[in-house]
């Protein structure tokens, strides 16, 4: 997602209307405010934060690095992951946030695809980590670790011995992300770099799409990992117009209820996995702590369930909102207000983005008719990193897609089915998981669910479902035929399972998306699927 130049809103506490733009500058007109309180509790100030910074761009210049160059980093959330963002982003490099769940081939593809010339990892990702350095072949001096890694050098070394002055050349960089990969390698979302000083483009006007301002008492609470797109930019956007951030780093309900009460944390992005576990807390827990300091819990990423949204929205109130956005772009918005009144719907198009729905054949659909979903920035476009041939299949004109399926209602208001890879074509019918997942998840056994298609000799796939099931309930024959009832009572027949499986723990990503692949393709060996 890429934040557009917008006019400032709102007036800083005790100040002018105008506050500064963009991290640096406020950090040099007010270095003594804590901008950041990492998940040890340690409180950085401006000034500090801004000097780790500037001498981590030097660093990064003497090891080689200039305008255009890539360096990555498989850190959790923390300090050295917002410094590494904040270099980037005023030296003109492209910073390549690894998931740290991947192991070291997967890092080793994204090493070696990206180009970068500089690793940063954590001690706590050693063995994936030293694996894809050596695997694509990245040079001991081109290695630093925060903690101690074998064969890396100290990630102090990148900024003690370097000045705190602002370094010279300033020019805005950017983050290259890579994509999820559901289907083959992942590949790198590269935008063109604008030349531009930092300041020269508002990056906090991408939270002006929610009616999020500059200051006004705002304080952004980072509960997923930063390696996340949406993660990453809303932290940044909320940085750059003077929020200050409190970092989670291993995400507890509990735990973000007490951060929230301690630090009247007021915005953060979440995904349907969390709010389902929020639910899940006792009453007793969930009553102890205050959170009417919420003015907007962001929600995308996955699909929400019906049940789970209400829920949210009984006990937050308003500040539950919803957005669809990708990697590449997005996307559309949906107040908590906009949902009761057209429940199910992902919201309309942001102000800086159009919608579209489009037809195999190519033709746009009219309202109510369900196709593809595309989307259209008008703040620039992007590229496949080394893949023009993605870069041209996923485009009609100056629109792209991810493969979602949707329809759009009368008022512009996006209504989502599921992936084209995901849906289920059983008899020639055609067949959405989330809605049979959605109806999964309201059995009080299953704390997570998945439905896909299996093989079959007559009809071509079947529905299965994959349950994880809830603390004290037992997996097993019983409890699958309880499910499959209840089921029963909810879904048309050619949507219901046939069958249910469980697995101790379905592959979720800490964003909360689904690995569906990881679950489908032991059922498909020996077998091609229709899709």
């Amino acid at each position: 997602m890429n934040a557009s130049p917008q006019p400032h809103s709102g007036a800083r506490p005790g100040g002018g209307a105008q506050p500064p733009n963009g991290f640096w500058a406020q950090a040099a007109a007010d270095p003594g405010r804590v901008v950041l309180t990492a998940p040890d509790g340690e409180e950085w100030t401006a000034g500090r934060l801004h000097a780790e910074v500037n001498r981590l761009v030097h660093g990064l210049r003497a090891a080689g690095l200039g305008r255009g160059d890539a360096f990555a980093a498989v850190l959790p959330n923390g300090v050295e992951f917002l410094t590494a963002y904040l270099a980037a982003s005023q030296a003109g490099f492209y910073l390549v946030p690894v998931n740290h769940h991947l192991v070291g081939p997967e890092i080793a593809w994204i090493v070696a695809d990206s180009g970068v010339k500089v690793l940063i990892a954590h001690e706590r990702f050693a063995d994936a980590a030293t694996a894809a350095a050596d695997e694509a072949g990245l040079a001991g001096e081109h290695r630093y670790a925060v903690g101690e890694v074998a064969g890396f050098r100290p990630y102090r070394q990148l900024l003690d011995g370097y000045g705190e002055s602002v370094p010279d050349g300033r020019t805005l960089g950017w983050v290259m992300n890579y994509t999820s990969g559901t289907t083959g390698r992942p590949r790198g979302i590269r935008r063109p770099l604008s030349g531009n000083l930092p300041e020269e483009t508002y990056l906090g006007g991408f939270l002006g799409i929610f009616g999020i301002k500059p200051f006004d008492g705002n304080v952004h609470l980072v509960c997923s990992p930063l390696y996340h797109t949406a993660v990453l930019q809303f932290a940044g956007a909320a940085l750059h117009i003077g929020h200050p951030l409190v970092l989670m780093d291993k995400w507890t309900p509990q735990e973000m209820l007490r951060l929230i009460e301690t630090y009247d944390c007021t915005h953060t992005h979440m995904v349907p996995t969390q709010f389902h576990r929020l639910l899940a807390l006792p009453g007793e827990i969930r009553g102890r702590y205050d959170v009417s300091s919420m003015r907007h819990a962001i929600h995308g990423a996955a699909p929400c369930p019906d049940h789970v949204k209400r829920a949210m929205i009984e006990w937050w109130g308003s500040c539950v909102e919803e957005y669809y956005a990708a990697s590449e772009g997005g996307g559309a918005f949906a107040t908590a207000e906009d949902w009761l009144k057209k429940p199910g719907t992902v919201g309309r198009a942001w102000p800086i983005s159009e919608l579209a729905v489009f037809g195999d054949d190519g033709e746009r659909l009219p309202a109510g008719q369900l196709g593809t979903v595309y989307m259209k920035m008008s703040t620039g476009g992007f590229s496949y990193h080394k893949d023009e041939t993605k870069t041209r299949k996923n485009r009609i004109g100056d629109f792209f897609t991810v493969g979602d399926l949707g329809h759009l209602d009368e008022d512009g208001y996006l209504f989502l089915r599921d992936r084209k890879i995901d849906m289920i074509i059983s008899g020639g019918v055609n067949i959405y998981p989330a809605e049979i997942e959605s109806a999964l998840l309201t059995h009080p056994a299953v704390a997570d669910a998945a439905a896909f298609g299996v093989p079959h000799p007559e009809w071509g796939e079947e529905v299965k479902a994959v349950v994880e099931a809830a603390p004290g309930h037992e997996p097993g024959e019983a409890l699958a035929t309880a499910i499959l009832a209840h089921c029963a009572e909810r879904l048309a027949g050619y949507k219901r399972p046939r069958s249910v499986d469980f697995v101790a723990q379905l592959p979720r990503d800490p964003n909360g998306k689904l690995y569906k692949r990881r679950l489908r393709e032991p059922y498909w060996e020996g077998h091609e699927r229709p899709l």
